[in-house]
C-alpha cells in the first residue's frame, strides 16, 4: 500500500516517522515542491494513495472525489480549515488530526512574543541594527492582565505560563469551563485585559473574532497576540489602532493571507512571523510521529 506525505519539511530533524511506514510495510512518496501544493498537485501526487499525511494544502471534495483509493487523512497539525471534513464522511475517509503534539511550542511561542512585547526587544534590535542606540522604557508581564480567546489545550496551556510570570488570567470560550480562572464574555474580557491572545478556531461561516467593533473595546496600552489562526483578526482595523498608538503593539504568526505582505510590516510596534508556531524540534517530531501513527491506526484493517 502507498501514502503521501505532502508537508513540505516532513521528517527533516527525525527519521522516526519514516521508519515506522517502513515497519509497516508502506510504500510513501513525499511532496518534491518545497512549499504548499495546490488541488490539482494533490490530485496528481495522491494517485493511488491510502493515506496521506496531509499539511495545509486544500482537501477539497474534488481532491477526494478524483482519489477513489483515498481512505485516510491524517493531517500533521491542529487546524482542519483545510480538509472539507463533510466531504471526507461522506466518502468515508477517515480523518485525523495531531491536536496534542504542538500545545507546548505554540504556548512558549506566546509567551515569548509577550516578554519581547513588554520590553521592545525586536523594536529596539532593529534599531540598534540600523545604526540608533536608543534605550526604550518597557513594562514587566509581571501583574498584567491577561485574557484568552480560547481556553482549550493550547490556550490552558499558555494561561499556565502567563500565570508563572505573576499574571492575573481570564478567558472567553463558550466550550470551556474552569476551577481556578475566570470566564468571562469576549466583550467583558476584551475591556479588562492588558493582553489579549487567541487560542481559538476560526466561527462558523468565517468572519473575524475581533473585529473593527471589537478591537475598538480595548482598553488604550492594550497588546494584541495571535498565533492561532489568520482571518480571526481584522488586519485592517488593527493597523488603524496600532498606528493611532490606541493599542500599544502586536504579534501575529498567522494572517488572512500567508505569506503577508500587507501594511503591518511597516509598523513600528508589530511582532511578524511566518507561521511557526509549532517549528520547536521536539514538537515538530512529535507531531510527525503522531500523524504517522493517527494514519496507520486509521487504515482499513
Amino acid at each position: 500500500m502507498k501514502v503521501a506525505i505532502t508537508t513540505s519539511s516532513f521528517a527533516k530533524f527525525s527519521d522516526e516517522p519514516l521508519r515506522l511506514l517502513r515497519e509497516a510495510g508502506m510504500e510513501y512518496v513525499q511532496n518534491p515542491t518545497g512549499r504548499a501544493i495546490t488541488e490539482d498537485e494533490a490530485i496528481e501526487l495522491l494517485q493511488g494513495c491510502i493515506g496521506v499525511a496531509a499539511g495545509t494544502e486544500p482537501l477539497t471534495r474534488r481532491v477526494m472525489q478524483a482519489l477513489p483509493e483515498l481512505k485516510v487523512i491524517s493531517r500533521c497539525g491542529t487546524g482542519m480549515d483545510s480538509v472539507d471534513r463533510a466531504a471526507a464522511a461522506e466518502l468515508g475517509i477517515a480523518v485525523r488530526n495531531t491536536p496534542d503534539a504542538p500545545t507546548q511550542a505554540v504556548a512558549e511561542l506566546t509567551l515569548g512574543y509577550a516578554l519581547d512585547l513588554m520590553r521592545l526587544v525586536s523594536r529596539m534590535d532593529r534599531e540598534l541594527r540600523a545604526g540608533t542606540w536608543k534605550k526604550r522604557m518597557g513594562n514587566l508581564l509581571a501583574g498584567k492582565k491577561v485574557g484568552l480567546i480560547g481556553f482549550g489545550r493550547i490556550g490552558r496551556a499558555t494561561g499556565k505560563l502567563f500565570e508563572a510570570f505573576g499574571c492575573e488570567v481570564a478567558f472567553a470560550d463558550p466550550f470551556a469551563e474552569s476551577d481556578t480562572n475566570a470566564k468571562m464574555e469576549m466583550d467583558a474580557l476584551l475591556a479588562w485585559a492588558d493582553i489579549i491572545s487567541l487560542h481559538c478556531s476560526k466561527p462558523e461561516g468565517g468572519g473575524h473574532i475581533l473585529d473593527e467593533r471589537r478591537l475598538g473595546l480595548m482598553r488604550p496600552g492594550t497588546w494584541v497576540i495571535n498565533a492561532a489562526r489568520g482571518g480571526l483578526i481584522d488586519e485592517a482595523a488593527l493597523h488603524a489602532l496600532l498606528a493611532s498608538g490606541h493599542l500599544a503593539g502586536a504579534a501575529l504568526d498567522v494572517f488572512a493571507k500567508e505569506p503577508y505582505e500587507g501594511p503591518l510590516r511597516d509598523l513600528p510596534n508589530v511582532i511578524l512571523t511566518p507561521h511557526v508556531g509549532s517549528y520547536a524540534v521536539e514538537a515538530r517530531v512529535k507531531m510527525e510521529t503522531d500523524t504517522i501513527r493517527n494514519l496507520l491506526d486509521a487504515l482499513p484493517k
